[in-house]
């Protein structure tokens, strides 16, 4: 076999020191099962069940004359979910390894089952977590939904035939087929489903499988909620199905056809099924698939890794409980269970009150955590949190954690509601609840020293000398309300501070007639605008050039500017609205307003011929730079940095980086995707690189892009 890098590896099995313990694991395993494939809803999380049954095979290895009866491990779904539907054909459950070496030897069992021939050819695709489930067309038409239940027998869901996008009631030809896949829910769809949930006076499911496999078989709802499927399998031989070439097919392309049909599939998606042709082409596409987790709207716990032929499967056969030619390559947990302990309230720059979980430490994906977002007041309430809870926290990639939702059937009766403040737990003055998220009556007068740090860090108007302890004492001796008064400011005043020498005062007054004279993009940044941060602001300020124009913008100018929507553009306005007045401070105060480098588009020219009005948004992007610039080394390429940057760049902060990609007519974004052109990857860069590289996108080292912009950088 070939040689492979190991990747990542789940935490280990649990070991079994002798019989009592095996029946003791059986027994937890059972009862997780029960949950997990019964109402959805387990109390234990995958990573620990995943240990467990490891540890329960291991044993069972080693003791093949000693197997529980019922254990899990011999049973599909753990044998614990029956129906009244048979299946013509069993369906059944996938075998996991963790790692680069399992997976090679399971490679390596597969060939030995070949008589020793190599696979003629492998396909990757991601392991959905969700709910299986088998779609029956007759004639082209949806007639049955059933629930693989313990691989024998499933549950008529038919019911939930209209709630499932992705399951088409008629296909694009009159096929009769059997096609099996999974349901589960986008981000989306989990959002609204809990929602409705909580409107109808029920608790807010605790994860997304939870709610999967509960709105799955509920019949009697006065709501629907709405899922998706992605099909990755359909029983083709002609008994089954009456389109007879489908059994010649490789799954690859057997997946292209039911996308033909209508079906949903992972297809169009960057972790859509993929040939490959060596074990470490496999390896590469794991690891491509597990880069590319994070950014999706669903959820997936690993990849699977099939033989791509027909040929190979038939001759691999299948065994009571998996099939011999397809195996599950698990990721570690992006999701675990920990208890809820507390709940703290911050007050931000702008006086936003935003609440913060603080739990039990537990390990997720590979990072300790012990606090993750809770968004605010109305989230908590919709999730139906209590303190004790046992809850579910969410963290995938470079993700921020948070709590999906908590394991209701884990409560004791302990558990204590989560009071929400009554006052600003900065100032005591009056809450603002006008709105989802609360907000101190006193606005950003509540976070005058937050929001003057803000204004003169390095990202914004970088104003070197100027610490915490001088904002403080300059704030609490009524010397300055707001960072347009630090322009205004004299020797005298600042000597009359704690610690300020005449060679200090001297520095610090020079660092603020520097700050004068940063381009826009940092003085925008340093106003704190509401949705709006290094990244925008650049945006904005290229786009319109001048503090004028973007102030005389209406919500629809602003929209025009990427990445702002229907719903940012007019917080924005209203925020601009507000910070008028300490706008005309700063304008008196001769600070600059102007985009450096800035040329307003040409005039649109009547006599232009049509084609033009319907050019791509790339194209355009292109023109207007080309406009701007010239031949601009980088004319409508969106650009992201990641790692640390070295060389000619490596003093170089990521709002300069910004800049600098903007000067050379591009646009920088912090988030890479089917639609970035080129990526920075200096050291360390992780998962950004991993994902660049999963979508085919150039990647520059640091020294390399410096000598791409080399007239820029010099």
């Amino acid at each position: 076999m070939s040689s492979m890098t190991k990747p990542s590896v789940s935490a280990p099995a649990v070991d079994l020191a002798d019989e009592a313990a095996y029946l003791d694991a059986v027994a937890q395993a059972r009862k997780a099962a029960d949950a997990y494939y019964g109402s959805g809803e387990s109390g234990m999380d995958d990573d620990a069940y995943d240990r467990l049954l490891r540890g329960i095979t291991a044993w069972e290895d080693a003791h093949p004359g000693q197997i529980a009866a019922g254990s899990p491990s011999q049973q599909v779904a753990a044998g614990v979910t029956t129906g009244d539907v048979a299946h013509t054909v069993p369906m059944l459950s996938l075998g996991n390894v963790f790692s680069g070496e399992e997976l090679s030897a399971w490679a390596g069992s597969l060939e030995r089952r070949l008589g020793g021939e190599a696979v003629a050819g492998w396909a990757v695709e991601p392991k959905l977590d969700g709910v299986a489930l088998a779609a029956r067309y007759r004639d082209g038409r949806l007639v049955q939904l059933v629930t693989r239940g313990d691989g024998t027998t499933g549950e008529d869901v038919s019911h939930a035939i209209d709630d499932i996008t992705g399951l088409p009631t008629t296909l694009s030809e009159p096929l009769t087929i059997e096609v099996r896949g999974e349901v589960l829910m986008t981000e989306a769809q989990f959002t609204a489903a809990n929602e409705q949930r909580t409107t109808h006076g029920a608790t807010a499911f605790a994860n997304r499988r939870n709610a999967s496999s509960g709105s799955l078989r509920a019949k009697d709802r006065a709501y629907r909620i709405a899922q998706t499927f992605f099909a990755y399998a359909a029983l083709t031989d002609t008994e089954h199905t009456s389109d007879p070439t489908l059994a010649g097919l490789t799954h690859t392309r057997l997946i292209a056809r039911l996308t033909a049909l209508g079906l949903g599939t992972t297809s169009g998606t960057p972790v859509a099924t993929t040939a490959c042709t060596t074990l470490d082409d496999v390896m590469e596409r794991v690891r491509q698939i597990g880069a590319l987790r994070a950014e999706l709207d669903f959820e997936l716990d690993g990849a699977v890794v099939k033989a791509d032929g027909p040929a190979d499967q038939g001759r691999a056969g299948t065994g009571s409980r998996t099939p011999h030619w397809a195996t599950a390559f698990k990721f570690p947990a992006a999701q675990k269970i920990t208890v809820l302990r507390a709940v703290e309230w911050s007050v931000g720059r702008t006086g936003v009150i935003a609440p913060r979980a603080v739990l039990d430490p537990v390990d997720v994906a590979g990072t300790t955590i012990t606090y993750a977002t809770l968004h605010n007041p109305a989230d908590i309430t919709r999730r139906g949190l209590m303190l004790g809870d046992h809850v579910t926290v969410y963290r995938a990639g470079e993700v921020i954690p948070r709590v999906e939702g908590a394991v209701t059937s884990l409560r004791t009766g302990d558990e204590q509601p989560i009071a929400f403040p009554e006052r600003c737990p900065r100032c005591g003055s009056d809450i603002d609840r006008s709105q989802e998220r609360w907000r101190c009556a006193r606005g950003r007068a509540c976070g005058q020293v937050e929001a003057i740090r803000y204004a003169v860090a390095r990202d914004a108007l970088d104003v070197d000398g100027l610490g915490e302890k001088i904002i403080v004492q300059l704030v609490d001796r009524n010397l300055i309300e707001d960072f347009a008064d630090l322009f205004t400011l004299t020797r005298d005043q600042l000597l009359t501070l704690d610690r300020m020498g005449d060679k200090s005062a001297d520095n610090l007054l020079a660092a603020i007639e520097t700050a004068k004279t940063k381009p826009l993009n940092r003085v925008f940044c340093a106003l704190g605008v509401l949705g709006t941060g290094r990244s925008m602001s650049l945006r904005i300020a290229a786009h319109f050039g001048s503090m004028q124009a973007v102030r005389a913008a209406d919500a629809v100018a602003l929209e025009q500017v990427d990445g702002i929507g229907g719903e940012k553009a007019p917080v924005i306005v209203a925020e601009l609205a507000e910070l008028a007045p300490l706008v005309d401070k700063l304008v008196a105060a001769g600070v600059n307003m102007e985009q450096p480098g800035f040329v307003p588009p040409a005039p649109a020219d009547p006599d232009a011929d049509a084609e033009a009005e319907t050019q791509t948004e790339t194209q355009a992007q292109t023109q207007t730079s080309a406009e701007k610039g010239g031949a601009l080394p980088l004319a409508g390429m969106t650009v992201v940095v990641t790692g640390g940057m070295t060389g000619p760049l490596a003093d170089l902060s990521r709002t300069e980086m910004s800049e600098l990609i903007t000067r050379a007519g591009g646009r920088a974004s912090s988030s890479v995707s089917a639609r970035t052109h080129l990526v920075v990857a200096g050291d360390k860069a992780g998962s950004k690189l991993d994902k660049a590289k999963a979508l085919g996108i150039e990647t520059l080292t640091p020294e390399e892009f410096a000598q791409r912009l080399a007239d820029l950088t010099s």
